[in-house]
């Protein structure tokens, strides 16, 4: 159910890892009546889509569905290659709005489904002594953020920006998920990322409130690509995501309301 995606070189498509299907994901190999959706989604939707994707498929036991997780940017320059995808899902309305001018998705199933916000992290050992995003721009802190072209990385950029301060991060990563990881492993006094990505290591980071991020939150919107063949599944699959259940998986996770 589960694959990660890297950027196209022309129109082929790079080999994907981390590559998992569940049940019903085999049974597509034996069931030749069954429909696959292939999704792409953000990475930071990884944890809350698994687990939409485990109820939704349960209830449609004719369905199978394989998602492939990448940055936002990283997944519309895919899609415009030629990656096979009948959803997509993006961490931000500039990714979706690129994909739309590309002529890529179906406007008319556009949605918007769920928001997020910034948060700093540390190590829990908290070497530099960092608990703002003042201290966390200070010259001696090794800072990592996103890559200001993802979602998370335009995101810190704006808060930045509202707060006064100049961003000079160490690192600049293409996935949200790898600012956590080299902060949670210490191989960053501090990092930019989602509260829901925050969430995922609570032992191992500590979190600090960015002042005026709750005024600048990225909402999430989905849609059907343009080349589906699946539209009605597809169009169910998005309802399901908006729907009270697919809701409260996102909140379980962290996000907020769209």
């Amino acid at each position: 159910m589960k694959r990660y995606l890297t950027a196209f070189l022309g129109v082929a498509l790079l080999p994907l890892t981390g590559c998992s299907e569940g049940a019903a994901g085999q049974q597509n190999s034996e069931d030749p009546e069954q429909v696959t959706l292939q999704v792409l989604a953000a990475a930071s939707l990884n944890q809350p889509f698994e687990e939409i994707a485990e109820d939704f498929t349960a209830a449609h036991p004719e369905l199978s569905i394989e998602i492939s997780y990448a940055g936002s940017s990283t997944l519309v320059q895919n899609l415009q290659a030629g990656a096979p995808a009948d959803v997509l899902a993006t961490a931000d309305e500039v990714s979706m709005n690129t994909a739309n001018d590309a002529g890529l998705i179906d406007v008319d199933s556009r949605a918007i489904f769920a928001s997020n916000t910034l948060v700093g992290i540390v190590p829990a050992d908290n070497p530099a002594s960092v608990d703002s995003l003042q201290q966390a721009v200070a010259p001696e802190v090794n800072l990592v953020t996103c890559a200001p072209q993802v979602p998370c990385g335009a995101l810190s950029q704006a808060v930045a920006e509202a707060a006064g301060v100049k961003l000079e991060p160490v690192s600049e990563e293409l996935q949200v998920s790898d600012v956590l990881g080299k902060v949670r492993s210490a191989q960053a006094d501090a990092g930019l990322v989602y509260a829901t990505e925050a969430a995922l290591a609570p032992q191992e980071v500590e979190v600090f409130h960015i002042d005026g991020a709750d005024d600048a939150r990225n909402f999430y919107p989905i849609a059907q690509t343009s080349d589906t063949d699946q539209p009605e599944a597809s169009a169910e699959f998005i309802d399901y995501v908006q729907s009270d259940s697919g809701q409260a998986v996102l909140e379980a996770h962290g996000f907020g309301a769209p």
